[in-house]
């Protein structure tokens, strides 16, 4: 599903020089739930962007699903980031100004679907996270867990055939971080979406197929 192969970043500013990834080859299964951990600034979110072709890589090489990645700033990249990848934040992202189910529908907007369709496929991501009740809240009403659970909803709205998770239970308490966790899951279980999650919680991470270590930009593990 996701193919990496000698991908390394780098940073350069007119004084200095840093390397975020150095030469990191992985491969992702279809259908596989994998973290990633490491310390604070060893390259995972840089990682997880280039993955998701927010970010592009210095060099190497970089395939989804098949197909190999070699401009980053093209609409049908766009457009398959759009429909194909979903993304979850630690800082849910949600825009405060819109109700729950219009924050849910933002990715649909990009597609040519119907607004009778977006609202429908809107609710059903939004029962499916177990916030049928909510649509008409605001972010603002919302819990932290409730917010991720939106996050969540927004992401899986597309149904992607990807999601990556960015430290998704990383501001929230241990039960609504476990809550959070057992959504993912069952969205890996029972629909075979393929999961990255960046991680700093080691027992989050042991509950996923396979963990991957970064330290200093380099994969240890």
């Amino acid at each position: 599903m996701i193919l990496l192969k000698d991908v390394t970043k780098v940073y350069q500013t007119k004084t200095i020089e840093t390397t975020a990834l150095n030469n990191i080859s992985l491969e992702v299964p279809t259908g596989e739930f994998l973290s990633i951990m490491g310390p604070s600034g060893c390259g995972k979110s840089t990682l997880l962007n280039i993955m998701g072709m927010i970010d592009e890589p210095t060099s190497g090489q970089v395939a989804i699903q098949g197909q190999a990645v070699s401009d980053y700033h093209t609409k049908a990249v766009a457009r398959f980031r759009n429909e194909k990848l979903g993304f979850i934040f630690q800082s849910f992202h949600l825009i405060n100004e819109l109700p729950v189910i219009d924050n849910v529908e933002l990715p649909l907007i990009y597609r040519r679907i119907s607004g009778k369709k977006r609202r429908e496929m809107a609710q059903t991501a939004l029962e499916q996270v177990g916030l049928k009740n909510r649509m008409k809240h605001f972010p603002g009403q919302l819990s932290g867990g409730q917010k991720q659970r939106v996050a969540i909803a927004r992401a899986i709205v597309g149904q992607p055939n990807i999601i990556l998770a960015d430290e998704p239970t990383g501001n929230l308490d241990s039960v609504m971080g476990n809550e959070i966790m057992e959504i993912l899951l069952n969205l890996n279980k029972e629909l075979g979406t393929t999961i990255v999650m960046v991680t700093h919680d080691e027992t989050m991470a042991r509950k996923t197929h396979r963990l991957v270590r970064l330290f200093d930009g380099s994969q240890v593990l």
